[in-house]
């Protein structure tokens, strides 16, 4: 018990600190986070530096990945710009081994204290966002400084000795690094146990090497494991992340291993943690230069090992997966990319509206179901995407994330209510239709004119949104009074034209309502451009 608790709470900081270390690093990277993202519809070759620093700052390649497969599953990545994301991965990861080997013990407390003071004085996100990095970086040191004291009695413990020499063998080796690795759910928890066996002299670099490689494989299980019901697409990517380290295990453990021991003792004698963490990092290297001209093997390995075509019913969330959901950044732009496309079905079925208005009654029995039809993907979205949005307002967020999911939040309540009204405004034409009856030329030529500024008013209310464009929010709300002056001055000359017999009294009831909903449907883009506009509703 004396070495189980320290092992096990040393641990346990480390993977608490790095957790931290890597949600104070992700808000404070915040949108240049999204633009390092933006780079990996460029070429694979980008896409390993994307993968290198977004595992830099998210802190676990496992999350990489499993983000990657999040956009693979929703479309909005293909394999050929996953793989290079996934290969950099990889080398990123080894970053936290290298930052491991210090032996910086004296700067923990210092690096907590910074930490919590910087919490405590300063009311601004980014400054306490700061002081979560530098509680993180001296938990996480703190933590391994527990699992070396910790491991300290085993040095006086032959049966141990000689079960570590036993690591030589990479047939019981590579097993126990990939079981550490799943265990623990972190490549650099492992190797930084490794490390801190290395400080204690438990262990030298021939054994373990080949639980590096093991470590490698491991890391591949919570990618895997994160593809179960997932696209097929989604499959090859976690097949890609473990044919890329088990091609790479079998190269070296066959070639480059011996080359590579010699180096690194070479380079670090008498060190033997940074020697692990240097041979980690070699590793990967070499692994990505030999293995990243030939990524498209693997990407044709991975549709060999997953056949066919995906098969799934059409999705009506285009962006969302909740693997993106670890690293909320990212989560909180797909999430407002959804929030655009609800917007886009909306509009779609404003335009629809005017057509089947022009539109022959035969024509009018479909346009009037597409409609239908979209309103109950509008509905379905709005669902989707406040699930989606509660589950993202339960993660860390910044005061700043936190806002923008309240407004989406709100913007999709906005939406859905014009959908509302653009289903009341259906139903009118269809009681129109039924009864065989027609407005007035005048009647018609104001509806289309009342339907063309709200289609206006909808479209620089998104494209306000979707671009946080102050100018095009201002732009909304100077449509928004047109149409309110259109509206009262529309509803005085229908009811003359009932009075004088132009236009039927039976439908003169549903032309107001028609242009009372469209006027509506202005309102709630006024609250998206206040939204815009950072405005209280």
């Amino acid at each position: 018990m004396k070495i189980i608790i320290p092992v096990i709470g040393g641990l346990a900081l480390f993977l608490y600190g790095m957790n931290l270390m890597g949600n104070g690093l992700q808000k404070v990277a915040g949108s240049r986070l999204k633009s390092i993202v933006g780079a990996l519809t460029k070429n694979k070759y980008i896409g390993v530096l994307v993968g290198v620093v977004v595992t830099m700052v998210i802190q676990s390649s496992s999350a990489t990945t499993v983000m990657v497969i999040g956009f693979v599953n929703a479309g909005i990545m293909n394999l050929s710009q996953a793989v290079g994301v996934i290969i950099g991965a990889n080398l990123g990861t080894t970053v936290t081994g290298q930052i491991i080997a210090f032996n910086i013990n004296s700067l923990i407390p210092i690096a907590i204290a910074v930490g919590v003071l910087l919490g405590f004085i300063s009311k601004k996100d980014n400054i306490k966002d700061a002081g979560e990095i530098f509680i993180g970086f001296g938990l996480l040191f703190l933590g391994m400084q527990t699992m070396s004291d910790g491991l300290n009695p085993l040095t006086e413990m032959p049966w141990f000795t000689d079960a570590i020499l036993k690591l030589n063998n990479p047939i019981i080796g590579i097993p126990v690094g990939i079981g550490l690795t799943t265990a623990v759910q972190s490549s650099s928890a492992s190797i930084g146990l490794l490390e801190a066996l290395g400080k204690q002299g438990l262990i030298g670099i021939s054994q373990a090497f080949p639980v590096l490689f093991g470590d490698n494989i491991g890391t591949t299980t919570t990618a895997l494991i994160s593809t179960v019901g997932a696209s097929k697409n989604a499959k090859r990517a976690g097949i890609i992340h473990l044919l890329f380290n088990v091609v790479g295990t079998i190269i070296f453990m066959f070639i480059l291993r011996k080359p590579v021991e010699y180096l690194v003792v070479r380079i670090s004698p008498g060190n033997v943690a940074r020697q692990i963490a240097n041979a980690h990092t070699i590793f990967n290297l070499i692994n990505v230069a030999i293995q990243l001209p030939f990524s498209g093997y693997l990407v044709k390995a991975a549709y060999f090992l997953v056949p066919g075509d995906d098969k799934d019913e059409q999705k009506v969330a285009q962006y969302l997966d909740n693997r993106i959901l670890e690293t909320p950044s990212i989560a909180i732009i797909q999430a407002k990319k959804e929030v655009v496309h609800m917007g886009s079905i909306v509009l779609d079925n404003l335009n629809t509206v005017k057509n089947a208005i022009l539109m022959s009654d035969a024509k009018n029995v479909k346009i009037l179901k597409e409609i239908y039809d979209r309103e109950k993907n509008i509905n379905q979205l709005e669902q989707e995407i406040i699930e989606y949005l509660v589950q993202l307002s339960n993660k860390n967020l910044s005061e700043e994330q936190n806002t923008q999911v309240f407004i989406m939040q709100d913007a999709i309540n906005d939406l859905e209510r014009m959908g509302d009204h653009i289903v009341n405004v259906t139903n009118l034409l269809e009681i129109i239709q039924k009864d065989e009856l027609d407005f007035s030329d005048l009647a018609n030529e104001e509806f289309e004119n009342m339907i063309n500024m709200t289609r206006e008013i909808v479209e620089k209310a998104m494209y306000a949104f979707e671009n946080d464009d102050d100018k095009v929010a201002l732009e909304a709300l100077e449509i928004e009074d047109k149409i309110d002056e259109a509206e009262k001055v529309y509803r005085h000359n229908h009811i003359r034209r009932i009075n004088k017999g132009i236009c039927v009294p039976s439908i003169g009831v549903n032309f107001l309502d028609m242009i009372s909903n469209l006027e509506r449907i202005s309102d709630h883009c006024v609250n998206i451009s206040n939204y815009v506009l950072k405005r209280e509703i």
